[in-house]
């Protein structure tokens, strides 16, 4: 957290938070409620951007927020609290939207829709989309043979069980595990939307 923000929290620390007006999505870009409007306006403002993902973290609740100076600003989540991107092909590193590293990777789900979440060390997070591709070639089966076209169809389009499959970053083979989207908030232990 920037020292600004710490100072702050210090000199005024019963600011109440605020629910509701700060969103996340499914790529990783920031929205503020709209005044003009009854919905999103996505933040393009790269300073503000940096501000918010250097002290963005969670409660004990697993409700995620940003720390604004005394107050905290509670987040509401597309789907996770993390959005994690592919930075090195060898071994596969990955980084969270945020710009923290997604070090100490701990474990790897596949939903019904064939999105990929990371559990690293900064917190749960889905992949970015673009970089899925990249990802479904870390796919093997437990002895190290890449997986097939046809064992790698029955896990996206039929929800076929995960076993004996492991996603393999060339440093850690760890086994893949399904999930369902709608099981991941409790199973990961974040909230969607935070309410007081």
């Amino acid at each position: 957290m920037d020292d600004i923000v710490i100072r702050a929290m210090a000199k005024w620390p019963k600011v109440p938070a605020v629910f509701g007006w700060l969103a996340l999505d499914r790529r990783g870009q920031w929205s503020m409620k709209s005044a003009a409007e009854a919905g999103f306006e996505r933040l393009a403002n790269s300073k503000l951007i940096e501000f918010i993902s250097r002290n963005y973290t969670h409660d004990e609740q697993g409700r995620w927020y940003f720390q604004n100076g005394p107050q905290r600003v509670y987040v509401n989540l597309d789907y996770t609290p993390l959005v994690y991107r592919i930075v090195s092909a060898a071994p596969l590193a990955f980084e969270a939207h945020t710009g923290a590293a997604g070090a100490a990777l701990q474990s790897v789900y596949m939903d019904e829709a064939g999105n990929m979440l990371l559990v690293a060390a900064p917190g749960p997070g889905l992949l970015l989309d673009r970089d899925l591709p990249r990802a479904l070639e870390a796919l093997c089966y437990d002895d190290g043979h890449a997986l097939d076209e046809e064992r790698l169809l029955a896990l996206i389009e039929e929800g076929e069980e995960a076993s004996g499959v492991y996603f393999n970053t060339g440093a850690a083979s760890l086994p893949l595990a399904r999930i369902r989207a709608e099981q991941a908030p409790q199973r990961l232990g974040y909230v969607l939307e935070p309410r007081p």
